[in-house]
């Protein structure tokens, strides 16, 4: 009796190591997973073992590693579907987190590697492609230009809004600058760590480039730039906030904002449509973005009404099917003047 309690409290124990080694060691050292990743995926473990510990009618510290089977991912799949109402892209970010963690079990416990050779075998579910969000350029000069530069922490706004446009930089990518990154004389650049801790080099606009001088003078080189009222980094919520306000007061003069939710990434977005809209190449945008893969920059080209107008007009023309205006027929001044001879 004795052993199995032992035994018992071993599996548990395996559990939770395995866990604090897949985020610990794995996600941030291994994968160079990003910290948005490492929280989706805590968030989506969280979540399946509370749905677990629930079905098993025990607490999550009782979980052992044989209570990961397919049939248990399977049902939370459904559950967070049905029961939590989350769409089908939702699902399979969740799948996905599930699955990374079942390639970490397998790694280190291989007597269990056909159960958790079955959760790899799990497909994800189709889910309708979304549409990208994005801000025209009318549209983000519009918020920028809300900005009242009468204090510093607006001068701070400004400079962010600017940056965020200027760079395509993600949220976190921004937020995570510090004034060594930067280079604000000719040739102007910020060095931007991306995901995976890849480095890009993205140049600035003049005007960024005067913005953020102005922060730098009064920022100190071992914190990031971007700080709140009490001096500590800036968070992605307040971003969001500060974003919001702007949207507000812009939407005032410019009526496609009105009643509009804006995130900090539609930035980003608009960013890189504005790119394409200037005739970049795609593969030049998903260096300047820091995308894994041009197929993630194509999403734009799909995504941007202007474009399609514009190709479809140039298709319009060269099909030749328009109709051709039909001209008057006028007498010449010389036609009437020899008959007038006969």
């Amino acid at each position: 009796m004795k052993t199995k309690v032992i035994m018992t409290r071993s599996i548990h124990d395996s559990l939770l190591a395995l866990v604090q080694s897949f985020f610990r060691d794995y996600l941030g050292s291994v994968r160079g997973a990003s910290a948005h990743t490492i929280r989706a995926y805590r968030d989506a473990l969280k979540l399946f073992f509370l749905f677990l510990a629930d079905r098993k009618r025990r607490s999550i510290t009782e979980l052992s590693l044989n209570d990961i089977q397919a049939e248990a991912v399977l049902s939370f799949l459904g559950h967070v579907e049905t029961e939590r109402g989350n769409s089908a892209t939702t699902r399979n970010s969740r799948l996905a987190a599930l699955r990374s963690f079942a390639q970490h079990l397998l790694r280190h416990d291989i007597a269990r590697a056909d159960q958790y050779g079955r959760i790899l075998a799990i497909p994800s579910k189709r889910a309708a492609a979304r549409v990208v969000s994005y801000l025209e350029p009318e549209e983000a000069r519009a918020i920028i230009a809300a900005v009242e530069e009468r204090t510093p922490l607006a001068a701070r706004d400004r400079a962010l809004l600017l940056f965020l446009y200027n760079t395509g930089a993600r949220v976190s990518e921004a937020l995570s600058v510090h004034p060594r990154q930067l280079r604000l004389d000719r040739p102007r650049q910020v060095r931007l760590l991306g995901k995976g801790g890849k480095e890009r080099l993205c140049p600035l606009w003049p005007e960024t480039a005067a913005a953020l001088r102005r922060l730098v003078k009064t920022s100190a080189t071992d914190k990031p730039l971007f700080l709140n009222a009490r001096g500590a980094p800036l968070t992605r919520d307040g971003v969001a906030f500060l974003l919001g306000k702007y949207v507000r007061r812009a939407s005032e003069t410019r009526s496609s904002l009105q009643g509009r939710h804006v995130t900090p990434h539609m930035m980003r977005h608009g960013s890189a449509v504005g790119l394409l809209q200037a005739g970049m190449d795609v593969s030049v945008i998903r260096d300047y973005l820091g995308h894994a893969s041009v197929a993630t920059t194509n999403r734009y080209i799909a995504t941007n009404l202007k474009m399609k107008r514009n190709a479809l007009q140039a298709f319009w023309k060269r099909a030749g099917l328009a109709k051709q205006g039909h001209r008057h027929w006028r007498a010449s001044p010389k036609l009437l003047a020899f008959l007038e001879t006969l």
